[in-house]
Formats: C-alpha cells, structure tokens, sequence
C-alpha cells in the first residue's frame, strides 16, 4: 500500500475524563484548542476536521463537525462526524490519517466527545445496548457486561484462570491513574477490594467495570512537511491497520478472542515494519479486565492463554516488560466512548515526546493503540514512533 505522504501527530489536548458539567461543543473545544496550542498552529491552518461521537443526541446536539469548525472560527472548512460504537475515535484517527496520506490534506484536527454521565444509569445503559448487535443482543437482554461476563467465564475454563487474576489489571491500571492528573477514578484499590466489590454479572464484578465518563481528547494530524515546518515536537503514525470480527459474540467461533483486533494488528504491524516485541508500551481497549488480557493476545505481547500469567508476573506494569495502559486505561483513566480512542493517541504522543509526567515509559520509542466497538465487531491498531 502506498501513501503520497508520511503522517505525524503535531499536537494533542484532552480535558478531564470524568462527571463534567460543560457542554458537549464545549467540551470539545477545549480539547480541540488544547491540541491546536500544543502543535503551535493556527485555526486557519486547519484544513478539515474529524470528529468521533456516539450519543451526541444525550445532549441535543448531532452533527458536531460544522459547530465544532464555526466555533474554531473556521466554519468553512469541512468535517466529518464518525460513529463506531466504543471504537469512534480510533476510526475517526484512521479516517484523517488515509486523508492525509493521500494527499487531500496537509493538516487536519481529529476530535472525540463524550457526555452521557447526566443520563442516569438506566438511560446511559440503554444508549450503550444500542451499540451490540441490538437484535439478538443488546433487545434480548445481553448488555455488555453480560457479554464480557461471558468472555470471562469462558477464559477462565479454558485457562485455568481465576477471578483474582482479572483483579490484578484492575490493581495495575488504577495505579497508572493515580499518576495521570486527567483520570477520572484516581485511587488506589487491592485485589480485595475487586473481589469485595458488587457482582455485576458473574465472574466480573463492578471494580473490573471502566466507568461511564465524560471527555474530549484531540489531536492534529498533518504531513510530515507540516511538521517539520512548525516543531521538532511531534510524532510519526507509522502503522495503521482495521479489522472486522462477526456483530454477535455468539456468531464467533472462538469467545476468547476477538478476530477485529488480530486483523487491524497484522495490518498495522505490516504496513510499520515492526513486531510486537518491538513495541514499548500499549494503550489497549480494557473496558472489562477480562478485555485487557484477551487483546494483550491478539495483539501478540503474549501467546493465547499467557496474558494472564504475564498480569500475575507484573510483565504489563508502568516500565515492566510492555507497559499496558499507562494512562490507566477504560478502567481508571475513564471511557468517553467518542473520545477513547482520540484519547489513547494523546497519550501515545504525551509519551513520545517527554509530556507524561510520573507515568512516563522509560526509553520509550514505539507505541501502540488499540480500540474497538462493541465486544470487538469494529478494531483498529495505530503504531507511533518517536523522532
């Protein structure tokens, strides 16, 4: 596959995850300009806008883009508003980098949103069903804690696994949130404290549930060219990759493993040149803990039914053999469904370029993002290398 051109991430800007009482459009400007100052451009320098978003409707407002670009001062620009369930942000980065890459854009910014915490519980849950196969899930009474319950349940039989082993991504990912000031749950907990917490749906229980967040998180992509021109900070996409798996769980051959992920990998490992032992550190889709150890598998950090073993020997912890999930992850950094994946790039490019603070990977020169829809139907992979 050949592009025109190579892609860089130039600047990034995230608001707090958690209970936010802004604005959806306010919210994602100040991310948006968060990211414009940190590349150190110009609004007018932006050339078109991608913005991820699930339930816009929660808060009165879809077709996000033109509000988004008219309130930058740029209304005359074009923008694109994606949905893919829990995976809109990483299709929306993918979608500005292919733009990019062809030529059609030197510069563009990409944005995921989020608001749903003032639905309430019931509603939010709702909003959430509607992004599983509706129909023989989501409609039949499936949520998707139930469907990772099942993931779960049947890691556990086929791995000699135990409930204690899925507390620890738990324990490992709040001890990374302490350390990121934009986490939306910043405490510590104990393997007990996971084990004592609420049955959600059997074996997972409420503390190995991410939470519902708000949050924006942006970024600007651009040409290499660009980049150069405008700062030494920034950081070049390297590999991209998407994959489909079947909607239901139930029409998967395998539930310990989910098919999108293994294919967007291959793609992106492809297209970068690298293995995953080349890869320093992984933000990886953990919206249960049971997600975190199946996608250390498919993406290849360790062989099918040894992530959970990796998890026992602290390989994935901040600086261990493969940092996971240094930001904290779904679990404690938070999960603004539209931004999660726009958020995971923040984080690949505040690691890349020395702006993580306390939870920076040593030496880190290659990142990975992982995020996908639903229990896995949509995937894609980024690859990020320093300069």
């Amino acid at each position: 596959m050949g592009f025109v051109e190579k892609v860089c991430v130039l600047g990034a800007g995230s608001t707090k995850y958690g209970k936010l009482d802004d604005s959806i459009t306010d919210i994602t400007l100040q991310a948006s300009v968060g990211a414009i100052e940190s590349a150190g451009i110009e609004p007018r320098e932006i050339q078109a806008g991608y913005i991820s978003n699930v339930f816009g409707i929660a808060d009165k407002q879809v077709h996000l883009g033109p509000v988004i670009m008219s309130n930058l001062g740029i209304p005359e620009k074009p923008s694109l508003s994606i949905e893919s369930a829990c995976g809109s942000g990483s299709v929306s980065f993918r979608e500005a980098f292919a733009n990019v890459a062809a030529g059609f854009y030197d510069a563009v910014l990409v944005a995921g949103v989020e608001k749903v915490t003032h639905t309430g519980t019931e509603w939010t849950t709702t909003y959430f069903s509607y992004c599983s196969d509706f129909f023989y899930e989501g409609g039949a009474g499936a949520s998707f804690p139930g469907l990772f319950a099942s993931m779960a349940r049947a890691y556990l039989n086929e791995f000699k696994a135990t409930e204690e082993d899925l507390a620890q991504v738990a324990v490992k990912n709040h001890e990374n949130g302490l350390l990121n000031p934009k986490a939306h749950l910043r405490k510590k907990i104990t393997i007990d404290d996971v084990m004592k917490s609420a049955v959600v749906a059997s074996p997972l229980k409420l503390y190995d549930c991410c939470p519902f967040s708000d949050g924006a998180s942006a970024v600007i992509l651009c040409s290499e060219k660009f980049a150069k021109e405008h700062s030494k900070d920034y950081v070049k996409v390297i590999g991209s990759g998407r994959g489909g798996s079947p909607a239901t769980l139930a029409g998967r051959d395998h539930m310990t493993t989910i098919p999108s992920t293994k294919l967007a990998a291959e793609a992106a490992y492809k297209m970068a040149g690298v293995t995953p032992k080349d890869i320093d550190f992984a933000e990886v889709h953990d919206c249960f803990t049971i997600a975190e150890i199946v996608d250390t598998e498919d993406l290849g950090f360790f062989e099918k039914g040894k992530g959970v073993q990796a998890i026992r020997e602290g390989r994935t912890k901040l600086n261990g053999e493969i940092s996971v999930n240094p930001s904290g992850g779904l679990k404690a950094k938070g999960h603004p469904i539209g931004a999660t994946g726009v958020g995971q790039v923040v984080e690949a490019f505040d690691q890349l370029t020395g702006k993580a603070g306390e939870r920076t990977v040593k030496d880190a020169k290659i990142g990975l993002t992982h995020n996908f829809g639903a229990t896995g139907a949509s995937c894609a992979v980024h690859i990020f290398q320093s300069v």
